[in-house]
């Protein structure tokens, strides 16, 4: 297993590297959804910190939004086997957005509502970064989203600055794709927690997801070309600086 999270920590710490997202005594919170991208981050992360030249401290915090059925106790073992402090923030995001609310596009109300909770706990925990589970994948397909649906040429940054709060968000899985996490995560068996949310399959996220499988069948280097744009034009805080992170951790 060792091996596998080598491999796949290459391209973690490629994202860490070029995008300058650690530095030395950084204290990193990764918020756990429950989902195979935030779990496999954090494994990714305990398994970078081991040799990583700049020393930071890890934590993992989840924001429960109070959907039933959801147990998150297999997560909290994988942090005690990790050993990383693990906080789950019981909250009524999901009673607000569906039943207050009552929200015809719910989605973007919940994220918001769940970052600010996110921001707030990793605050309280003494954390200055916010590790996000986005890979290669989400960042073509928010792209995609932007143009189409609002007319716009924008997509989140692998790392943002928020002033309000006075953190970063940091998304060092910029490089992975969703094929190359689904792999590692079976391999390692993570302990997933299935999303119950109504809005999983029937937001405009997923209709993106599907018309770029379609488009991706016809142009299988479709997603390369538009990453790689997004990147060479560039998007604002999307040109890599690769720097010499060699030096030894002092």
């Amino acid at each position: 297993m060792n091996n596998l999270l080598n491999n796949f920590c290459s391209l973690v710490r490629k994202g860490v590297d070029e995008y300058h997202m650690i530095e030395q005594g950084d204290r990193v919170a990764v918020g756990i959804s429950g989902g195979m991208d935030s779990l496999l981050l954090l494994c990714a992360l305990k398994h970078l910190q081991q040799y990583y030249p700049q020393h930071f401290e890890l934590r993992a915090i989840t924001i429960d939004l109070g959907f039933e059925g959801m147990d998150f106790s297999p997560i909290a073992e994988l942090c005690r086997r990790l050993d990383v402090p693990y906080t789950r923030i019981q909250t009524d995001i999901r009673e607000v957005v569906f039943d207050v609310r009552q929200e015809e596009n719910p989605c973007s109300l919940c994220a918001k509502m769940r970052r600010g909770a996110l921001n707030t706990a990793m605050k309280d925990s003494g954390c200055n970064k916010l590790a996000l589970g986005h890979h290669y994948d989400d960042a073509v397909e928010t792209f995609m989203m932007s143009l189409l649906f609002e007319g716009r040429i924008n997509c989140f940054k692998p790392m943002t600055y928020m002033s309000r709060m006075n953190v970063w968000q940091i998304r060092p899985m910029i490089y992975a794709t969703k094929e190359k996490i689904a792999a590692v995560a079976a391999a390692l068996e993570l302990p997933v927690v299935e999303n119950p949310c109504p809005q999983d399959k029937g937001s405009k996220r997923h209709e993106i997801k599907t018309l770029l499988a379609e488009l991706g069948r016809e142009y299988p280097d479709m997603r390369t070309k538009i990453f790689g744009a997004m990147q060479r034009q560039p998007l604002e805080g999307w040109a890599p600086d690769p720097i010499d992170r060699s030096k030894k951790r002092k």
